[in-house]
């Protein structure tokens, strides 16, 4: 299949100006395809030859202005439109198309709790031509029109307002100007809550199977709704541009959402079956805010080609934080960010695949490089580097700038050059210098302080490892006289950097000082070798939890970069955490520690010290908690014990109880957290994993019997986990990603050993099989972690250097290879 280069759509922009699609869906025609009958209305605006883009099961017939084309034309994924005259022109089109499994196209998944079946539709970034012919392209709009038949019992849900004439017939009413990939269709058996805003229908809609779970959370959830809603109207001077608001979980979905107008899709793992911490309400609030968002920064106003999706993803993502910060109950989303989403921002951009925020043009060159830039730096450095915008221009100029953005360009398209001039318009700072040094450059700038004590007080020098210029607190603590184990705030000094001159302040030299305090800026940030110390004692006694962020941000950059030893940063989790009071701290550090300390930069003989550090610091949570008085804690040390358990006593116990100690009582989730664990350390069966099935048959209850059948420590097991990954092809995308999440195990490196070097010509196999969905699974879950060796280095160099994997799994390779390469640096530190 043929990729679409720039240039090409570039050409056929300058050809054509599409009208309308009229889209006939029939979905009761069998479980494998279903039939796509689409009729374009566009203009030639010359004579001359182009294409439209569809991959059919079935091309059946095509027509162009009445007269009939020969479907065996089709060339790959082209059907060439030669010869057109200038004018205006109607293009039909008859297909049958093969429903998805992987995520991409019209997916369809059978629910195993009650049979019912569910299809929905994902369009990103070319998939647009698995459900219906089209110009694929976010540049050339149109209105769509669109009608489904879908069974009887069915609902069918769309960009816009849809109604059933009767007989299983659907009809949505024609959108505004959309690009391609934001048409969205989502059929089935719905659970639907519905109310109205401001005017409009809001809806929630899931599996019939989650019903009860959407129930208990709908107040929730159309609260954070309404709030985001009413408080981008405050910031926004377009309105909203669709004639609903309507939010399906749906499953098995591969991203976290898509903002679709007027039909956002989220993966379904957001309406809870389970307990969860009120950081993971705080992440799904944040989604709902990040989607919509993009209602106005994505799908009112989109970009001109993929080298500028930045301008999506870090609108919403800042947007979503910081909306929900001031307009819900979560006032501390930039806990989370900071120590979450920004460190995957740093790790990405620190990798040889790094790329700026708003790459050249040039360096997008075609669909498939454009995918590949989905990733920490669009979303996470992107986000930070508007916040920054925002602490050096101000709230209200950048706003402005936003709303002369979206004035000038909605219903169309923009370019990074076009919303700098709107920035531009708003301010008499000089953007476009700020933009080419944080938006087209690489790599994180390193801070560290240079504290000097003198006579009359202390001085502060900051050296400036990077080009950026940075605005920036500097946060100055004292050791509180009473209580040596906490820290008081001195002073905040507000900083530019560069700088040249050194002010001197007051008094004796804080005990702690920390650059970047308020995480405004991006970058790496150090502690001086006092402030370190300080830290080490009282990190967990700093009074703001953004503040201890920083510092265990800069602790976990001294690792990566072999400055700090992984067992002191161990060390100082077990002295902090079970006195961390805020949950998103709490599970940053103890992710990390357990993640990437235990797991890949520790040699296997400090392995069990290390697990043994987790489950005492996992311990000392739950001690703390007894009381019941931060559940959210105690379920995540819950959590993490399970996972670094190296007996297997204990967690058998509160299987066999049904409960822990105390609390909680085991839920799905716990109980097959639990089950993982024993299957990988050989202390369930077959029998155990079939039992825990029967009593949670649900999509969930399956992908935990698949994790733990691949996690099983036989010869037999691997061998039948590998075979399914890797063989068959029938695995769906969860089914394959919970199978490739049991088959590696640190534990079992010498039973797994073999399958090492067979991992690199299998998984580019499966890939090109499969396509960018399961090549995204194979290199993110099905890869080796835990061969931190240079052989294993080795066989990957010789993989990307001999064979040819699609971009999608190239990317992953590279990525992944380069921190197995980090790996063995910390290791050798």
């Amino acid at each position: 299949m043929s990729v679409l280069t720039r240039d090409e759509a570039q050409t056929r922009a300058r050809l054509i100006d599409v009208h309308r699609y009229s889209i006939d869906l029939d979905l009761t025609t069998g479980e494998e395809t279903f039939d796509s009958r689409t009729v374009i209305r566009f203009t030639a605006r010359a004579a001359g030859d182009t294409f439209v883009e569809l991959k059919p099961a079935e091309l059946r017939c095509l027509t162009l202005d009445g007269q009939s084309l020969d479907p065996a034309a089709l060339d790959g994924n082209r059907y060439p439109l030669t010869g057109l005259t200038a004018g205006e022109h109607e293009l039909r089109i008859d297909a049958s198309m093969r429903y998805s499994r992987t995520g991409e196209g019209m997916h369809r998944f059978t629910d195993p709790t009650d049979g019912e079946e569910y299809v929905y539709t994902q369009l990103f970034l070319e998939d647009v031509q698995r459900v219906f012919a089209a110009f694929d392209q976010p540049d050339l709009k149109a209105v769509f029109g669109l009608t489904v038949t879908a069974p009887q019992g069915w609902t069918v849900l769309g960009n816009s307002i849809a109604t059933h004439d009767g007989n299983g017939r659907w009809t949505c009413a024609p959108t505004p100007l959309l690009s391609t990939y934001l048409v969205a269709v989502a059929a089935g058996p719905w659970h639907s809550v519905r109310t109205e805003h401001a005017g409009l229908p809001f809806g929630l809609h899931v599996r019939r199977s989650l019903g009860a779970h959407l129930d208990a959370d709908a107040d929730e959830l159309f609260e954070i709704t309404r709030q985001c809603y009413d408080r981008y109207h405050e910031k926004f001077e377009e309105p909203y541009p669709f004639d609903s608001y309507d939010q399906a979980f749906v499953p098995e979905f591969n991203a976290g959402a898509m903002e679709n107008p007027g039909l956002v899709t989220f993966r379904d793992e957001f309406v809870y079956r389970s307990a969860v911490t009120d950081t993971q309400r705080q992440t799904r609030a944040m989604v709902i805010a990040h989607e919509m968002a993009h209602m106005w920064f994505g799908d009112l106003v989109t970009l001109k080609w993929w080298d500028d999706i930045w301008l999506n993803e870090s609108f919403a993502e800042y947007m979503g934080y910081q909306t929900l910060t001031e307009a819900t109950r979560f006032t501390d989303t930039w806990v989370d960010f900071g120590i979450t989403r920004k460190a995957w921002g740093y790790d990405a951009d620190q990798r040889p695949s790094t790329h700026p925020v708003a790459p050249d043009p040039d360096a997008v060159p075609d669909t498939a490089s454009a995918m590949l830039n989905f990733d920490g730096i669009s979303y996470a450095k992107g986000a930070s580097a508007l916040r920054q915008l925002v602490t050096w221009l101000g709230e209200k100029d950048f706003l402005a700038g936003i709303n002369i953005h979206f004035a000038r360009h909605k219903f169309s398209n923009a370019t990074l050059a076009d919303f700098i001039d709107s920035l531009a318009e708003a301010t008499d700072r000089d953007v476009h210098t700020w933009a080419a040094q944080w938006l087209r450059t690489t790599g994180v700038d390193t801070l560290t302080p240079n504290v000097t004590e003198t006579a009359g007080g202390w001085t502060l020098g900051i050296e400036h490892d990077g080009s950026r210029p940075h605005r920036i607190a500097v946060g100055a603590f004292d050791t509180d006289p009473i209580e040596p184990g906490r820290l008081v705030l001195r002073d905040r000094i507000d900083v530019d950097v560069p700088r040249t001159e050194h002010d001197i302040h007051p008094g004796r030299r804080p005990a702690l000082i920390v650059l970047n305090d308020g995480d405004t800026t991006y970058a790496k940030v150090r502690l001086d070798t006092e402030s370190w110390a300080t830290a080490l004692g009282s990190l967990s006694g700093i009074p703001d939890p953004l503040t201890r962020a920083v510092v265990w941000n800069a602790a976990r950059d001294m690792v990566r970069d072999g400055e700090l030893a992984p067992t002191a940063y161990l060390q100082a989790a077990r002295a902090h955490v079970p006195r961390e009071t805020d949950l998103a701290v709490v599970q940053g550090v103890l992710a990390f520690a357990s993640g990437q300390i235990a797991d890949c930069y520790l040699p296997a003989e400090q392995r069990p010290a290390a697990l043994a550090t987790l489950t005492d610091t996992c311990r000392a949570v739950l001690r703390h908690t007894e009381d019941g008085s931060d559940p959210g804690l105690r379920l995540t040390a819950v959590r993490h014990f399970i996972d670094a358990a190296s007996q297997p006593a204990s967690i058998q116990e509160w299987l066999a109880d049904d409960s822990v100690p105390g609390g909680p009582e085991l839920d799905p989730e716990l109980r097959w957290r639990i089950l993982t664990r024993l299957a990988v350390l050989g202390a369930v069966g077959e029998k155990e994993i079939a039992a825990e099935l029967d009593r949670d048959p649900s999509a969930t209850g399956q992908e935990g019997a698949a994790r733990c059948r691949a996690a099983l420590p036989t010869p037999e097991a691997k061998a039948a986990a590998w075979s399914r990954l890797f063989e068959t092809d029938d695995l769906s995308n969860y089914l394959f990603t919970a199978t490739a999440q049991g088959f590696w195990q640190p534990e079992q490196a010498a039973l797994v050993w073999e399958y090492v070097p067979r991992y690199y010509p299998d998984a580019v196999a499966v890939a090109a099989r499969r396509g960018p969905a399961i090549a995204e699974a194979a290199g993110r879950y099905a890869f080796p972690l835990h061969a931190v060796d240079a052989e294993s280095l080795r066989l990957g160099e010789d993989c990307l250097r001999e064979s040819s994997p699609i971009p999608a799994l190239r990317r992953k390779l590279v990525d992944q290879l380069d921190d197995l390469r980090r790996a063995l640096h910390i290791r050798g530190a």
